[in-house]
């Protein structure tokens, strides 16, 4: 494939001046510009994060070259000046000034809402936000809407900040600061689950697509790029990268999540230590311990299930004396036990798998049983599909509580829909928890990125 791009490239470029593809291939780089936003690229506690960050770093990858992604508001200007090659930064066309710059394929859908504060009245049309207080970004999308829309509700006003990002809007709102903002839906879903006391009023607009900007008239990049978006579109890639950072939101709780960021408060900070020694002794994430500890107990090392099994991580009997875990109710060893249990669990699954396939099939394992999960691996086998992906496995899991399914493997019966509800709840704590961190490690301290990331212009 490479070998194709390079000769097309090389063929093409005999009597013209260098493309941006060519000069990629040529130095062996490719220079990104984008955002620091949860949505399209932060540091997290151990590693860039991110959705466009992942989609840079595949394109990357299909090149053959090494990514330099960089951290500059003023993206489209960056490109128009050759300093980048791509603007991955949760872009639509609509929010592009100037002629300077294309677009790529568009990958996802969003649209403008009204973001208001529940207990408050809702907004449902222009003519609602009058009177209030509505804050947007300066020169964004946001501002030249409400600029046409002005047309409509001549009444309209609206505050515009340069120095406050969309997030910081969201949280505004949500504290009561200000009545309302504009976000994007893509962002809103992010952040839903830490506050959990917004709502949507109102679509501003219609929907539009993100999409990669890139120099305007080099065509041979929008096509490669095309190429790219199409191919992890049809291998499912592009869904499961989305699915790794949307997953969170799919079900919004508002009890839940109103009760998970006040534990995160006022619970998760007395065992925190205790997670961080279990990742120090095991190498499992802290992050992902302390989500299966809440699924388990909600923190609580006091907490009893129905079926009598204690503690923080709800070690049964067995499984406590097999850690050496003399007193369940005990927070640093009932976490330690549990730890070094999962550590046991994941080292059965097999090392060919990848993650995160193979750590979501050791937490469906920790919950079920790692037999009830290789069965349900068989069945997944048995139709055809993929026993190394988890998404494959949690579709049939619950197909050991059909006899027509469960007889004819070797554990038999099994509820394991309770497994899929159980991994999908640890999933959406545990990317809770590392944005968190990550918001607290950018904010409370300098962080060198990787040698592969540049943080500035």
């Amino acid at each position: 494939m490479l070998a194709a791009i390079v000769l097309g490239v090389m063929l093409s470029t005999c009597s013209s001046p260098p493309s941006a593809l060519e000069r990629i291939l040529r130095t062996g780089e490719l220079k990104v510009v984008t955002r620091n936003t949860p949505a399209a690229f932060y540091y997290g506690a151990d590693e860039p994060r991110g959705v466009e960050y992942e989609l840079a770093r595949g394109y990357a990858q299909r090149l053959g070259v090494s990514l330099r992604i960089y951290i500059d508001e003023q993206v489209f200007p960056d490109l128009e000046s050759g300093k980048a090659e791509i603007g991955a930064a949760s872009l639509t066309p609509a929010g592009a000034r100037g002629d300077g710059v294309a677009f790529g394929p568009g990958y996802q859908e969003i649209e403008p809402l009204v973001i208001y504060r529940r207990g408050t009245p809702r907004p449902r049309n222009l003519a609602d936000l009058v009177g209030g207080r509505l804050d947007v970004v300066a020169s964004s999308a946001h501002s030249a809407l409400l600029e046409r829309l002005r047309e409509e509700e001549p009444l309209l006003t609206w505050v515009e900040h340069t120095q406050r990002s969309s997030e910081e809007l969201i949280r505004r709102v949500a504290a009561g600061e200000i009545d309302y903002t504009v976000a994007d839906s893509h962002l809103f879903e992010l952040l839903r689950n830490f506050y959990p006391e917004l709502r949507v009023g109102f679509a501003l607009g219609p929907a539009e697509r993100l999409a990669w900007a890139l120099p305007k008239g080099d065509e041979e990049l929008r096509e490669s790029i095309a190429a790219y978006f199409a191919e992890i579109q049809a291998t499912g890639e592009l869904k499961r990268i989305l699915d790794r950072y949307y997953f969170a939101s799919s079900e919004f709780d508002y009890v839940g999540s109103r009760a998970f960021m006040r534990h995160v408060g006022t619970r998760l900070p007395r065992y925190r230590s205790y997670f961080l020694e279990a990742e120090r002794s095991t190498g499992v994430d802290w992050r992902l311990l302390a989500a299966i500890a809440y699924q388990e107990s909600h923190w609580d090392p006091a907490a009893v299930s129905p079926t009598g099994v204690r503690g923080m991580m709800m070690l049964t009997e067995h499984t406590a004396n097999m850690m050496e875990v003399a007193d369940c109710n005990d927070a640093r060893s009932s976490i330690l036990g549990g730890a070094h249990y999962f550590l046991r669990v994941r080292r059965k699954v097999p090392e060919r798998i990848g993650d995160p396939d193979r750590t979501w099939l050791a937490v469906a394992a920790y919950n079920l049983g790692f037999g009830h999960v290789e069965d349900a691996r068989i069945i997944t086998q048995m139709q055809g599909a993929s026993p190394d992906r988890w998404d494959e496995v949690r579709a049939r899991l619950p197909l050991l509580r059909d006899k027509e399914w469960y007889s004819r493997v070797q554990r038999g019966f099994a509820p394991g829909e309770i497994a899929v509800k159980y991994v999908d709840n640890v999933r959406r704590y545990y990317e809770l928890l590392m944005w968190l961190d990550s918001h607290e490690t950018l904010t409370t301290q300098q962080f060198a990125p990787p040698s592969s990331v540049a943080s500035g212009g």
